[in-house]
């Protein structure tokens, strides 16, 4: 979680250096291990007309976690969640999901696609706020998830804000 804060941050420091019009919130939420709370009132709040949540992921490629459970390896790119939480959580509206991966192939960001079984994002509570948000999810792959020692790729996380920066000059195209 500490990583998507700063793939945030990073963003919105490059988006506000680009001469583009467009209304960016950057939002620090509570509680998205208890219920997805700030995400709720953060979101209800602002009723953007399109919403990306940031997170990290659980890879396959470290013991504990194995290859079946998780495609996704640290150090391949960021991560586009297309579900989540075996379809209980987010699916990621099909605009969000095209704006997102033809971004990241047209600028040639490394990326990986996940179809999650386990856990979910804020990415859930803001798709599902008021008439529902269009939302997507970018996440960076993280091993040892939710401890003293998670352990990140930096060209991850590098590729996590250009995807973001790069996805917000062209959302003219697809909203």
């Amino acid at each position: 979680n500490r990583a998507g804060v700063c793939v945030m941050i990073q963003a919105m420091k490059r988006i506000c250096e680009l001469d583009i019009d467009v209304t960016v919130y950057g939002v620090g939420t509570v509680q998205e291990e208890v219920g997805l709370k700030g995400a709720k009132t953060s979101a209800f709040a602002l009723d953007p007309d399109v919403a990306i949540a940031t997170d990290v992921t659980i890879p396959g490629d470290h013991p504990g976690v194995e290859k079946k459970d998780s495609a996704l390896e640290v150090g391949k790119g960021t991560v586009i969640t297309i579900a989540d939480s075996a379809g209980r959580g987010i699916i990621t509206h099909p605009t969000v999901l095209e704006w997102l991966e033809e971004t990241a192939q047209e600028k040639n960001i490394p990326h990986q696609l996940d179809v999650g079984d386990g856990g979910t994002t804020d990415g859930t509570a803001i798709h599902l706020t008021k008439s529902g948000i269009p939302t997507g999810v970018v996440s960076i792959p993280v091993r040892y998830i939710h401890s003293p020692v998670e352990t990140l790729d930096m060209q991850d996380l590098r590729a996590s804000v250009d995807l973001i920066t790069e996805a917000t000059t062209r959302i003219d195209r697809y909203f």
